[in-house]
């Protein structure tokens, strides 16, 4: 089997990872219809409303600072984002408040730490006090007005929409600059709103310029794919049908699948794009390894902890695909597993992959594959032939040609991590 990935490579990422992400609880005070822990997805643990260990993530935040401190470490005074998500983070304030106290006291001379948070802003007005103090940046989950908010519920059926803006008002007026600098919102998009409705409601009311995501459309249960074909929306399909598309697509940038969809080609395919200033002072080689699917490299741009002490690569894949475990006071992470656990998706990949006529701008992830486990020639969702490529170069160049300012801006303003 060919060794795209040793050992050494996984602890060269995770020495050198962006970000750790910790699911604080599986608990949470909201209901939210569609939620990834909800009645329409299968891949994740069951939710018991725990709330993550303190001394294991301890453990582990220790395990890191000597990576961060082995030779492993090729990044000089890198920041790394520490980040708190759910359930609903804000319930286990006292772990948060730990973790931060341990970062900030911790013998890390290599590494530079900024804390992030994804909330639903219920509980905001008891600790926002805090939050600030010690310059949180908060992405808060809402999905525009009222109605496009309803699917977004309490325990007792009830819309949420009036205490997160009470609350997220209360932010507002009370730390004006904060919230200038370092709150931004996530909506979700589905068939009670739209791009329009989303982008005008945070444009008039907070002059925020919002992360719209679909709904993801893997682990979905078989008795619900009806239910949630219906709930759906497409993201490009929708912002196409607003009524000022054009202004919305240039407003938001990179936040708009057009624009990413043109950022990704032009990071892929243009000549004047370079990895490192060896590549620019020595020219591009055409030896360069690519990898079978747009698989990230393990922990090279993220690990993610859950409630349960799994060790995954991402919170957006199934739980089933965890790369270790913290167990009590043991950090089980065998590197040599991993290399080739990957490796051997990589195999399994290869003559897929060696046919499509996309490999080298390839975005998918092949744990979102169907049954990539079970499949011994799994089929990938992703896949191209010549006439697929030739359409999505169109599309491309046809966005650039409608935007002629679009290449400019992306070239210069636009750096890929």
């Amino acid at each position: 089997m060919k060794e795209y990935l040793k050992p050494d490579d996984i602890r060269k990422c995770l020495a050198n990872t962006p970000q750790v992400t910790f699911e604080v609880t599986d608990a949470c005070n909201l209901r939210c219809e569609y939620c990834g822990y909800g009645k329409f997805y299968s891949d994740y643990d069951e939710r018991k409303s725990q709330m993550l260990s303190t001394p294991k993530v301890i453990k582990f935040i220790d395990f890191l600072i000597d990576l961060w401190n082995s030779t492993f470490n090729t990044s000089v005074n890198q920041n790394v984002y520490i980040s708190f998500y759910g359930g609903e983070p804000l319930l286990n304030f006292p772990f948060i408040r730990k973790i931060v106290n341990h970062l900030q006291t911790a013998n890390c001379k290599t590494r530079k730490f900024t804390f992030s948070m994804t909330t639903n802003a219920i509980l905001l007005d008891r600790f926002m006090g805090y939050l600030v103090e010690h310059d949180f940046d908060l992405l808060i989950s809402l999905d525009g007005n009222e109605y496009n908010t309803s699917y977004r519920i309490d325990a007792n059926g009830k819309n949420s929409f009036d205490r997160i803006v009470k609350n997220v008002d209360k932010l507002k007026e009370k730390y004006p600059r904060y919230f200038e600098d370092h709150v931004n919102f996530n909506a979700v998009l589905h068939n009670r709103n739209s791009f329009d409705s989303i982008y005008s409601f945070f444009k008039e009311r907070y002059n925020k310029i919002p992360s719209i995501g679909e709904l993801n459309a893997t682990g979905i249960r078989k008795e619900m794919i009806e239910e949630f074909n219906k709930t759906y929306k497409n993201s490009t399909e929708s912002l196409l049908q607003s009524e000022h598309y054009s202004e919305i697509e240039k407003d938001m940038f990179l936040k708009s699948p057009t624009f990413h969809s043109a950022t990704v080609f032009l990071m892929q395919y243009s000549k004047f794009r370079y990895e490192n200033y060896n590549e620019l002072l020595y020219g591009k080689t055409s030896e360069k390894l690519i990898f079978p699917t747009g698989t990230c490299l393990p922990f090279a741009k993220k690990v993610f902890i859950t409630v349960n002490g799994k060790i995954l690569p991402c919170e957006r894949i199934g739980h089933q695909f965890a790369l270790g475990k913290i167990d009590g006071s043991k950090i089980d992470l065998d590197f040599e597993a991993i290399s080739q656990k990957y490796n051997a998706y990589y195999a399994k990949m290869d003559h897929v992959c060696s046919k499509c006529h996309n490999k080298k701008a390839c975005t998918q992830c092949l744990f979102n594959l169907p049954e990539i486990d079970e499949n011994e020639t799994p089929e990938c969702l992703g896949f191209m032939d010549k006439k697929d490529v030739e359409m999505y170069s169109n599309a491309q160049y046809s966005f650039l040609a409608r935007n002629p300012e679009a290449y400019d801006r992306i070239m210069n303003d636009v750096i890929i991590e």
